[in-house]
């Protein structure tokens, strides 16, 4: 697959079949993951699987209290009827997906390991794979989260997000999203950047 492709085309997919992910696909995603940079070169990350019903049944009321507070809190003035409905799909049919993906760090910035989630968001791409991110165990049920997983509580690791791995329902596309012309400055805040980005760079194939 064109790397651009990848990159244009990589959005939240969390419609997904229930289908389990060959093994195959999970060792390219977990490899894809650790090849990313990190501050130091520390790799100061560790990644959690989840494929077993009974923690998934453990973790979904969690998910599903930590999204009702999201609406309920931050996200309330949130008027995207499509982005809602997606979000509460994800929530209701949390225990159907295949593949969770838990991603610890000691380091609380999120530098070294954010872009190793993308890595293998990336590479799920590659293999038709959708993925979502969402942060939202980590912000309202951290403690009982890091119980159920039995993650260690004297290492210091922290739960960075939870990545959910399927094969879509849906169809690929190019993201839709604000033009890069439009949020981003040279050299001062505000001043134009420049350059010619109203439409996307890339476009698929006809």
């Amino acid at each position: 697959m064109d790397i651009f492709e990848a990159l244009y085309t990589t959005r939240a997919m969390r419609r997904v079949k229930p289908d389990p992910l060959p093994a195959e696909v999970q060792r390219s995603i977990l490899d894809a993951a650790v090849r990313a940079p990190s501050a130091g070169d520390l790799q100061s990350w560790r990644f959690l699987l989840v494929d077993d019903p009974a923690i998934k049944a453990r973790l979904a009321p969690l998910y599903q209290d930590a999204l009702t507070r999201l609406f309920a809190g931050p996200y309330k003035s949130h008027d995207g009827p499509r982005i809602l409905a997606s979000a509460r799909y994800l929530a209701d049919h949390f225990e159907t997906y295949p593949l969770l993906m838990f991603a610890f760090s000691t380091d609380p910035s999120g530098a070294s390991i954010f872009p190793a989630v993308w890595s293998a968001q990336l590479a799920a791409r590659a293999h038709g794979v959708g993925s979502a991110l969402t942060t939202v165990l980590g912000i309202y049920h951290p403690t009982a989260t890091m119980r159920i997983l039995r993650v260690p509580k004297t290492e210091g690791w922290r739960p960075a997000c939870m990545v959910t791995f399927g094969y879509p329902t849906g169809r690929w596309g190019l993201a839709v999203r604000q033009p890069a012309g439009q949020v981003s400055y040279r050299n001062q805040w505000g001043a134009g950047v420049g350059l010619d980005l109203i439409e996307p760079v890339w476009q698929p194939r006809s």
